[in-house]
C-alpha cells in the first residue's frame, strides 16, 4: 500500500495521515471549500477539492471520492469516523472498483449498522442483552404491550440510530405514543429509516465499551475497556481507560463476549462493542461500532499500541502481531473532547475565529487537532475542536495531569467545553468513580460554572487594581467569602 486517500476532515484526517506518513504511505486529503485552509489539507501530500461546505455536497460525494482515487492511483481508503466511515453499500463500490478499504467488509457493516440485527447475532453468543422488543415495533398496541412486559422507565430507541438521534426515554404509559412518535419522526430525519425497538432503562447506567482488533486469519483481540459514562444527550464528552469499577475478572469476561460478538460477524480491523453496566455490575451488550472511535486514544495509551497503523496492516492482510497474552494495561489515560459548546446554554454549539489557542504540552500530555489561532470554527460540521488526551501511571495522576492541562490550555473567541470538563474532573462523583450517565442531569448547573468563573474574575479585577493602580488590598477583600458573595455582571470570560 503506497498510497491512501483520507475520506474525511479536521483532527481525524491529520492523525491518520501522521501514522500513514511514519509507514512510508503517501497520503491524499479530500476537503470542502470551507476546509480550503486547514491544517490536514496542508499537511497531506496531495489534496483535492471535493465541493461546497455542506457535507452531502462534499464529504458525502462517495462516487467522486472514488473517481478521485482512480485518477490519483490511490490503493487504499481510511474512512476516519462518521460520514461514510460505516456506509456499507460505499465499502461496496470502494472494493468493486479495486481499491482497498481500511476497515471491515461491508457485510460485517450490515449486520452491525442495524441494532436490531446486530443483536440478534450476538444473542447467538449468549452475550447479556437488555430485556426489550424481539425486533422492530411500528403499532402503538403493540408498543404499549411491550412496555408493560419489559416496565418503566424504557427507552424507545431507533434501529439505524446513534449519537442519542432517534431515541426517547419514557416513564408513564400515557407517554408512549407522543414518545414514539417524536423517535420514528427523528429517526427518519436523521438515518432514513424509522424502525424503532423498546428496552428496558437501565437503572443507573455506565457506558463501558471494549475496542477489538481483529485480523483476516481469524485472530481477535481485546485492547481493555473505555469508560464513557461522562455524556451530554447521549453523545460523550469525557472517556477514560480503564474504567474504575471492572474487576479484572469483569473485564475478562466483557472481554470475551465482545470478541464472540466480533467473531460472530467474521470482523477484521479495529472496532469496538458497546456494554451497559448497571449499579450491580450486570452487563448488557448496546451495538457495535464498525469503525474508528473518537476514543481511541485512550486505548493506545493504555495499550502502546497505534490503532491506525494496525488497521492499515490488517488491510494489508498482515496477522495481528501479537496474542491477548501480550497485551498489559499500563497506567491510566484520560481524553475529554474539547468542543465548540456552551455548556452556560444547553452546551448549544458555538461558532467563531480562534483569536487565541494556545494547545497545553507536557509529559504524557496529547493534543489531537486540526486548528491554528486566526482560524474560524465551521457551521456546516461536528463542533469538536480537539481532542484532549493525558497519561499517567494511575487515575489519580492522570486527572491532576488533565486538569493542569486543561488550564492550560488557552481558548478565546468561542465558547468551549473545558470549564465543564474541568468541573466534573474534581467532582467527588468523578474522583470516587461513583458516576454513571446521569451525571449532568444529577451533578450539574450551568450556575455552578458560573460561581467558579466569577471567583477568577473578581481575583483577575482585585489584582490589576493592585498592578496597574498601585492599590493596597487586603486579604480579606479577597478571600473567599468575599469572592463568591460576588456576582458575575456580564457575559462569562472566554
Amino acid at each position: 500500500m503506497q498510497k491512501i486517500l483520507i475520506a474525511n476532515r479536521g483532527e481525524i484526517a491529520l492523525r491518520i495521515m501522521r501514522s500513514a506518513r511514519e509507514m512510508g504511505i503517501k497520503t491524499v486529503a479530500i476537503y470542502s471549500e470551507a476546509d480550503r485552509n486547514a491544517l490536514f489539507v496542508r499537511y497531506a501530500d496531495e489534496a483535492v477539492c471535493v465541493g461546497p461546505p455542506p457535507s452531502a455536497q462534499s464529504y458525502l460525494q462517495g462516487d467522486k471520492i472514488i473517481a478521485i482515487c482512480k485518477e490519483l492511483k490511490v490503493d487504499g481508503i481510511h474512512p476516519g469516523y462518521g460520514f461514510l466511515s460505516e456506509n456499507a453499500d460505499f465499502a461496496r463500490k470502494v472494493r468493486a472498483a479495486g481499491i482497498t478499504f481500511i476497515g471491515p467488509s461491508p457485510e460485517s457493516m450490515d449486520l452491525m449498522g442495524d441494532k436490531l440485527s446486530a443483536k440478534a447475532t450476538a444473542k447467538k453468543y449468549k452475550v447479556p442483552m437488555i430485556p426489550g422488543s424481539e425486533g422492530a415495533i411500528s403499532d402503538i398496541k403493540e408498543a404499549i404491550k411491550v412496555a408493560k412486559e419489559v416496565g418503566f422507565p424504557l427507552l424507545i430507541k431507533a434501529s439505524a440510530g446513534g449519537g442519542g438521534k432517534g431515541m426517547r426515554l419514557v416513564e408513564r404509559e400515557e407517554d408512549i405514543e407522543e414518545q414514539m412518535k417524536m423517535a420514528v419522526s427523528e429517526a427518519i430525519s436523521a438515518f432514513g429509516n424509522g424502525a424503532v425497538f423498546i428496552e428496558r432503562y437501565a437503572t443507573s447506567p455506565r457506558h463501558i465499551e471494549i475496542q477489538l482488533l481483529a485480523d483476516n486469519h481469524g485472530n481477535c483481540v481485546y485492547l481493555f475497556e473505555r469508560e464513557c459514562s461522562i455524556q451530554r444527550r447521549h453523545q460523550k464528552l469525557i472517556e477514560e481507560a480503564p474504567s474504575s469499577v471492572l474487576s479484572p475478572e469483569l473485564r475478562e469476561r466483557m472481554g470475551k463476549c465482545a470478541v464472540d460478538v466480533a467473531k460472530a460477524c467474521n470482523y477484521s480491523g479495529a472496532g469496538t462493542v458497546e456494554f451497559l453496566v448497571d449499579d450491580k455490575l450486570n452487563f448488557y451488550f448496546l451495538e457495535m461500532n464498525t469503525r474508528l472511535q473518537v476514543e481511541h486514544p485512550v486505548s493506545e495509551l493504555i495499550t502502546g499500541l497505534d490503532l491506525v497503523k494496525e488497521q492499515i496492516k490488517v488491510a494489508r492482510n498482515e496477522k495481528l502481531s501479537f496474542t491477548q497474552n501480550d497485551l498489559k494495561i499500563n497506567g491510566h489515560a484520560l481524553e475529554v473532547r474539547v468542543c465548540a459548546e456552551d455548556p452556560m446554554n444547553n452546551f448549544l454549539p458555538d461558532i467563531g475565529k480562534l483569536v487565541v489557542y494556545k494547545t497545553p504540552a507536557g509529559p504524557g500530555v496529547r493534543v489531537d487537532d486540526s486548528f491554528e489561532e486566526g482560524m474560524d470554527i465551521p457551521i456546516y460540521y461536528d463542533p469538536m475542536i480537539s481532542k484532549l488526551i493525558v497519561h499517567g501511571k494511575d487515575r489519580t495522576e492522570a486527572i491532576e495531569k488533565m486538569i493542569r492541562a486543561i488550564e492550560d490550555y488557552k481558548i478565546v473567541g468561542v465558547e468551549t467545553t473545558l470549564d465543564f470538563c474541568k468541573f466534573v474532573l474534581k467532582h467527588d462523583a468523578f474522583v470516587s468513580g461513583k458516576f454513571d450517565t446521569g451525571f449532568v442531569k444529577d451533578h450539574f448547573k450551568p450556575e455552578y460554572l458560573m460561581t467558579e468563573n466569577a471567583e477568577y474574575a473578581e481575583i483577575a479585577a482585585i489584582a490589576g487594581s493592585v498592578i496597574f493602580g498601585n492599590a493596597t488590598v487586603s486579604k480579606q477583600t479577597i478571600s473567599q467569602d468575599s469572592v463568591k458573595k460576588s456576582q458575575w455582571k456580564s457575559k462569562r470570560l472566554n
